[in-house]
């Protein structure tokens, strides 16, 4: 590990210092900082000639500061002589730009792509995109980790009754997503079924499968945004009689109503990783952050040595 080189920017240093402490090195000095007029200006401020060097750094709200933080820091690194520069984006913002769905929009994912690619970064390193296909908009190679064995070892050590089990997909895109989980910690699937009246208004009426009453049920997603989908969910899966529910995501955005919509959606537990950090007035009695640096850990490890990242998923 002599040769590895561990950076964090400031959009979550609290998980660029438990990276660290599993893999048993100590944080990179790195100066960041803005000018006057707002401008971010970074310094490496040790001798990274030559090293494998890898960046932490999300780019959860606010999101053009942090994504701008790490472009500069992926440029400070390759004008310094870094071997290799990977970039570790826990949470990749602007995923959920990837396609056109209308006329006369961009195809944001991609172009956040491109600069993190034209800045310098030979390897991305990351958690759960909102789409898989993000990865082919890179021209590096993309590392896509999931948090899935993390959060299903977090209800596992709960000993839940499988037979009182349900997992539920808030909306038909994550059917796949809770099938994997339903694998693995057993249970009944039920779908929710979603249908979306205007960009920003969605409506949930009905169950598919299930039956939800009187049984415990779990959602899983990608990430919660205002959190008007899967508190939706949660009402539908109350009505319906579940006598309990359980709310998993990777990402913890919270953004605009979102955790007066989770306060008021009488859940039994929220669970998020450390992707993103939660503020103080984001927490709230029932939420849970389970940390995901061992598994970012294990797999900068695994990239430094060349060895296989998939063999953590087996």
């Amino acid at each position: 590990m002599a040769d590895l080189m561990l950076f964090t920017g400031n959009a979550n240093p609290v998980l660029g210092h438990a990276i660290a402490k599993y893999l048993g090195v100590e944080l990179g000095q790195v100066a960041l900082g803005a000018f006057p007029d707002g401008e971010t200006s970074c310094k490496i401020e040790e001798d990274i000639r030559g090293r494998d060097v890898y960046l932490i750094q999300p780019t959860c709200p606010p999101a053009n500061d942090h994504l701008m933080q790490l472009l500069v820091m992926i440029d400070s690194c390759k004008r310094a002589s870094a071997e290799r520069v990977t970039a570790v984006i826990p949470y990749f913002g602007y995923a959920r730009q990837d396609r056109k769905d209308e006329g006369r929009v961009p195809i944001t994912a991609k172009l956040v792509a491109n600069l993190i690619t034209r800045a310098g970064a030979d390897r991305v390193l990351t958690m759960d995109l909102h789409a898989a296909q993000i990865q082919g908009f890179f021209d590096v190679p993309v590392d896509h980790l999931y948090a899935a064995p993390v959060l299903n070892e977090h209800f596992l050590k709960q000993d839940l009754p499988t037979d009182e089990l349900v997992i539920a997909s808030p909306d038909e895109g994550s059917i796949k997503r809770a099938l994997g989980h339903a694998k693995r910690l057993g249970g009944t699937l039920a779908i929710v079924d979603k249908r979306r009246t205007s960009a920003e208004k969605t409506v949930q009426a009905n169950v598919i499968g299930g039956p939800v009453d009187d049984k415990i049920v779990l959602m899983f997603d990608d990430m919660i945004s205002t959190a008007g989908s899967i508190c939706g969910a949660a009402k539908v899966l109350h009505d319906k009689g579940a006598r309990e529910i359980h709310v998993a995501t990777t990402h913890a955005v919270l953004c605009g109503p979102a955790v007066e919509r989770l306060e008021a959606a009488n859940l039994a537990s929220i669970v998020c990783t450390d992707s993103i950090p939660l503020q103080p007035e984001q927490v709230l009695p029932q939420t849970q952050v389970i940390s995901i640096a061992p598994l970012l850990g294990e797999a900068i490890k695994r990239i430094h040595r060349n060895e296989s990242v998939s063999r953590l998923f087996r």
